[in-house]
């Protein structure tokens, strides 16, 4: 019932394809009526709700595939690959964007281990993964709906905003994905603090060694760990990150070599080489198969 609510506020508010503001910071709607193929995104930390149709995020080639039955949780920064395939006007993908503030989810998530202890990992769980995908309880929707219901008044949305959107932070700390949530910004957030140092110095060359010492780790125990939670090696997460963000802002119409040198290449050959590994295309070629797609 929540879910259909939700899906009439949205198309009650988006009559165009795109993201639209929703008057609270970080929380946006959006539709697509176009199909969008896979192509390198990176996912901040957020939460994205589908209310109708599918989509698709790969990362290190594993899909997570999410729609009005799951949400999609990213707890740190992912290089990814997203994507909508099964889209049209008669059948939009249409959902709810929230960024996740991590001051006031480090809060909350402080405020629930005091209260209840400090909460222990389940067995076999070393770490807990930066992408994850959690069921629409019932905690969640009602607290998104009650979130989206503030939009019909302005002076309800700036009163009350924050404490609405607090209180769905709350039921995602709850749910399928609040354990990793929860690991991620509370104690145990040495990782995040990892990732958030290094996505600021993208451009810079940035070791292994140097990310272990931010969190006071050996070198050794800081690899196992990172990958734990992101799936990947700390250099495999370093190029991905880098390539990911070359990328759009290739398809955002910057050329190549500008691209290879923002993100922290010296050579532009050695750009082109790890972006076909990736890819499968040259830079060049991925660049005119996009704009062919459409995308």
């Amino acid at each position: 019932m929540s879910r259909d609510l939700i899906k009439q506020i949205i198309e009650s508010r988006v009559s165009e394809d795109g993201l639209v503001d929703f008057g609270i910071k970080g929380v946006q709607l959006f539709r697509v009526t176009e199909p969008v193929r896979c192509a390198p995104a990176v996912y901040e930390p957020c939460v994205i709700a589908i209310v109708s149709g599918a989509k698709k995020a790969i990362l290190d080639g594993k899909a997570y595939d999410y729609d009005s039955n799951r949400y999609l949780c990213c707890t740190m920064s992912m290089p990814v690959e997203a994507g909508a395939q099964d889209v049209s006007p008669d059948n939009p993908l249409l959902g709810v964007y929230i960024s996740l503030d991590t001051r006031v989810l480090t809060e909350l998530t402080l405020e629930m281990e005091s209260a209840v202890g400090v909460i222990q990992k389940p067995k076999g769980d070393s770490h807990p993964k930066g992408l994850s995908l959690a069921r629409w309880d019932d905690g969640f929707a009602d607290s998104l709906l009650r979130l989206l219901q503030l939009g019909d008044s302005p002076t309800d949305t700036a009163v009350l905003g924050q404490s609405r959107l607090r209180e769905l932070y709350y039921a995602i700390l709850k749910g399928e994905a609040g354990h990793s949530a929860r690991r991620a910004f509370g104690v145990g957030n040495a990782i995040g603090r990892a990732i958030d140092y290094l996505a600021t110095r993208l451009g810079e060359s940035v070791t292994i060694e140097e990310m272990a010492s931010q969190v006071g780790m050996s070198r050794a125990v800081f690899h196992r760990k990172f990958k734990a939670a992101t799936t990947m090696s700390p250099i495999q997460y370093v190029k991905s990150m880098r390539l990911n963000n070359a990328a759009m802002k290739i398809a955002g119409g910057m050329n190549v070599n500008q691209a290879a040198l923002e993100v922290g290449y010296l050579s532009t050959s050695q750009f082109s080489r790890e972006f076909k590994r990736l890819y499968g295309q040259s830079p060049k070629q991925w660049t005119l198969s996009q704009r062919l797609s459409g995308a």
